[in-house]
């Protein structure tokens, strides 16, 4: 399977599929009698999740490591054991503050279940009500907290949604429906499953306004504040500042994503904790902005108009700083084209760069956007139950894939307008429309203030961060510019390793993450802007201007630009002979003479393979997808090696079309046959010399496409291992097709095709990978 750039808001969907991993298990044999069944009445499945817990509690061994204290203050909860479940996450915090892994989290990651504890205590040596239990239980422990911690388990709350807890419970019950017998691995997920559920449907009554009356007492906050423009539009924000404090730097993250008043306050809270003034701003349209949103055209002249409006409050200093991620990395970059006076940094995380990487990336148009517009602009808040209609969308998809219709039919396949994802079709080439929406070229020489730019390497993780550094390196050589990247997804890139509750993941879709690129992205943050504005040292892991963790290595690494990241160049050519037994080989040697050819042929109508299951996909896998495409498969390396850097190369070819979309996929293929993702990189020929014009193929004539990535990567290579490249057509239900006739892409259909697309790579094509040699 191809894997793409996936920007923001698939955050359910990509913790899930790309990170969420069940706590650790323990391999043990025993396993339990099960006669309960999925019931209706509460009362009836605390009962049995109580006993099943007792019986497990029983078996667990006297074990005071990390994931096993884990699971035993989970198990000991449901069974009704309070006391001693408290007793273990002392031990747990204890343990987590020692660990050199963000031992941060041990002030907060367990207060949620604290609290639950306390309350049930509560409820039962006092004779109160359980609202009451809860309330008296929940200010206790909030009383006890610092601004800081108190701030994360406040979001805890906000961000973890009970229905999906609920909802993965329940999977786990219905799976036991035809057993009468629980392995020991099973039984521990349903438990602490079910608690996960509990402990957050009991507080979600109850906890917004607690959280609120905890707020008041330490910040002042003001809601739905109306900020003019001098053009009639406006634009909504919400302040939450230290009670006890001065005038302070203020940080703003500027957003079209308002999900919640509870969401809203959560993301000026951290930033209060740290003594800062926290700002969140909704674009033109959003919360209490009044007239319809629209997504890019107008924030870069709403942000600056915000910044200013901040820098003249009594409660600012002056200064104010950016941050955030995907579109609210995007939004720092609208700010930065008109550099309001008051803006002193930003800190862009996988940013999106509209017209480079979204809603198209090499000018080829995604689908998964296609919703993006109704998840956002048609309301003052989020729709989320229209963006969360996954079976809708893989419909139109298949429904779309399957008739050969023009891409600009989508809405009308769907049945429902667009005009928003069609004003972006007609804008195919990087054009005025794009280029006035984030810095165009030399406007980037304006953008002197300190940028710290944070990417992962995988799944949408490094958005446009590239992009926008790489016009940093171009333009503004001597700013005080930074990148710090590494085994990250979209999300990852934002917020770390953690997920809403605190768990540390350390997997990411089959890639085990290195213990030193475990990070709180939101520490990150705060340490940036604390050397930023309270002179606070730089953060260490920023040695020089980029900044990776070489995968596999465990170790991150430090060069003054993208190219210094490796030292030397390995040069593979495209050969038609074996590679051993895998197929179409990498030759480091050049051919003699002209080479020959090496014909590709796809029949871009045929949709035979509509129904065809994935393959591949993870970042370690078993196989990948060739489909549409061809592998070729270099010599075993002798050595381990570090590919540190972006790939390019030279494709030489003659085709029978005026225009195609080629892809680029890159793997290491171990000698165990696992293959890992290191980089791809996609484009429309026709655009690969200039995204801002098109240049159509002459169909018969030898041509030339030269490939520049653009999806950074680092990696230690092991020695046995071999390079895999695939090269493919893209041809998929996810993007647009390319049917060659030279019209544009959007208006083509399956009809256009003709004959099938015929490509004949010559072998004096090559890719080149950047490696460093100690």
């Amino acid at each position: 399977m191809k894997v793409f750039a996936l920007p923001q808001p698939l955050a359910r969907a990509l913790l899930v599929l790309a990170l969420a991993m069940p706590l650790p298990l323990p391999a043990f044999a025993q396993s339990y009698a099960w006669t309960a069944k999925p019931a209706p009445d509460p009362a009836i499945l605390q009962k049995d999740m109580a006993d099943l817990a007792s019986r497990v509690l029983r078996d667990l061994p006297d074990d005071r490591g990390l994931a096993n204290l884990d699971r035993r203050y989970r198990i000991e909860l449901v069974s009704g054991r309070y006391e001693q479940a408290l007793r273990s996450m002392a031990d747990l915090r204890d343990r987590l503050h020692r660990q050199e892994v963000i031992p941060s989290r041990a002030a907060w990651v367990t207060v949620p279940y604290e609290i639950h504890a306390d309350a049930r205590m509560n409820e039962a040596a006092g004779h109160i009500e359980r609202t009451q239990a809860y309330r008296k239980a929940f200010r206790d422990r909030f009383a006890t907290l610092d601004d800081w911690p108190s701030a994360e388990v406040a979001r805890t709350f906000t961000v973890t949604d009970p229905a999906e807890l609920q909802a993965t419970f329940q999977e786990d019950l219905e799976a036991t429906k035809s057993k009468s017998m629980l392995d020991q691995a099973d039984a521990i997920r349903l438990v602490t499953d079910y608690l996960a559920a509990t402990v957050f449907r009991e507080a979600l009554p109850l906890v917004p306004a607690l959280i609120q009356e905890d707020d008041a007492r330490r910040y002042v906050t003001q809601e739905n504040v109306l900020i003019k423009e001098g053009n009639g539009a406006s634009v909504c924000a919400y302040v939450m500042r230290p009670k006890k404090a001065g005038p302070l730097p203020a940080l703003l993250e500027f957003t079209v994503y308002a999900s919640s008043p509870e969401a809203i306050r959560g993301r000026a809270r951290l930033s209060a904790a740290h003594n800062y003034v926290g700002v969140a701003g909704f674009t033109r349209g959003k919360v209490c902005s009044p007239g319809k949103a629209s997504a890019y055209l107008t924030d870069a002249d709403d942000a600056s108009t915000l910044i200013d409006w901040i820098s003249t409050q009594p409660w600012s200093d002056g200064r104010v700083a950016m941050y955030g991620g995907s579109y609210n990395g995007f939004t720092q970059w609208a700010a930065a084209k008109r550099m309001p006076k008051a803006l002193k940094a930003i800190m862009p995380s996988a940013p999106v760069g509209p017209g480079i990487d979204v809603p198209m990336e090499g000018n080829v148009f995604w689908s998964f956007v296609y919703p993006w517009p109704f998840f956002t602009l048609d309301g003052k808040f989020n729709d989320q139950a229209v963006y969360g209609d996954t079976k809708r969308w893989r419909h139109l998809d298949q429904a779309w894939y399957a008739s050969g219709r023009a891409y600009r039919d989508l809405q009308k396949i769907d049945g429902s307008p667009n005009p928003t994802f069609n004003q972006w079709l007609s804008h195919p080439s990087y054009d005025s429309y794009w280029q006035g929406m984030i810095p165009y070229r030399k406007e980037f020489s304006r953008v002197t203030i300190p940028v710290l730019l944070v990417a992962g390497y995988y799944y949408g993780g490094p958005g446009a961060a590239i992009y926008y550094f790489q016009q940093l390196e171009k333009y503004a050589p001597t700013s005080e510019h930074y990148l710090l990247i590494g085994p990250y997804h979209h999300l990852g890139a934002q917020y770390g390793v953690l997920d809403e509750q605190g768990n540390l993941i350390d997997t990411l879709a089959g890639l085990s993450v290195d213990p030193v690129a475990q990070l709180d992205m939101y520490e990150v943050r705060y340490a940036w802007f604390d050397y930023v504005f309270k002179r606070a040292p730089r953060p260490a892991l920023l040695g020089d201007k980029v900044n990776y963790e070489v995968t596999g290595a465990n170790v991150w690494k430090h060069a003054p630009s993208l190219s210094a990241m490796g030292n030397a160049k390995l040069r593979f050519y495209l050969a038609d002979g074996a590679a051993d037994d895998h197929g179409l080989a990498l030759n480091e040697k050049a051919p003699s003479g002209k080479g020959e050819a090496i014909p590709l042929t796809v029949n871009l109508a045929d949709r035979s393979d509509l129904q065809q299951p994935p393959t591949g996909g993870g970042v370690v896998d078993t196989a990948i997808d060739t489909r549409n495409g061809l592998a070729f498969t270099s010599q075993p390396l002798d050595a381990p090696t570090e590919l540190s850097g972006l790939f390019s190369g030279r494709l030489d070819f003659i085709t029978n079309k005026k225009d195609f979309d080629v892809e680029i996929d890159l793997y290491e293929l171990t000698s165990q046959g696992r293959y890992v993702q290191l980089s791809q990189y996609w484009t429309r020929a026709s655009y690969a010399a200039d995204r801002t014009h098109r240049q159509l193929l002459i169909p018969g004539q030898e041509q030339h496409l030269i490939v520049e990535g653009n999806h950074l990567r680092s990696r230690q290579l092991l020695a046995g291992s071999r390079l895999v490249m695939v090269l493919s057509v893209i041809k998929d239900s996810g993007r647009q097709i390319n049917y060659g006739t030279g019209m544009d892409v959007s208006d083509e259909t399956a009809r256009d095709a003709g004959a099938p697309l015929s490509i004949r790579w010559l072998t004096t094509s090559y890719i080149e990978v950047p490696v460093r040699n100690k």
